[in-house]
């Protein structure tokens, strides 16, 4: 499940945190958000940014040729 949470300090400052999002595809989520915040002063990857997206396949194999061998 893909996650943004926000803490928002009394000075004005703001920090994002994004979770359940793998790779890159966080700072697309966000790039519209942090626009309108204002700029941004840092960035920390998690380990989610370095985990790559895995596509599952379908793992059923059907055999249409019978070995000779008996």
């Amino acid at each position: 499940m893909e996650t943004l949470e926000f803490i928002i300090y009394p000075d004005g400052r703001v920090l994002e945190k994004v979770t359940g999002v793998k790779g890159t595809d966080c700072m697309g989520i966000t790039d519209k958000i942090e626009e309108e915040l204002g700029r941004v002063l840092s960035r920390e990857a998690t380990a989610e940014q370095f985990a790559a997206n895995v596509l599952e396949e379908d793992a059923s194999v059907s055999q249409s040729q019978f070995s000779d061998w008996s």
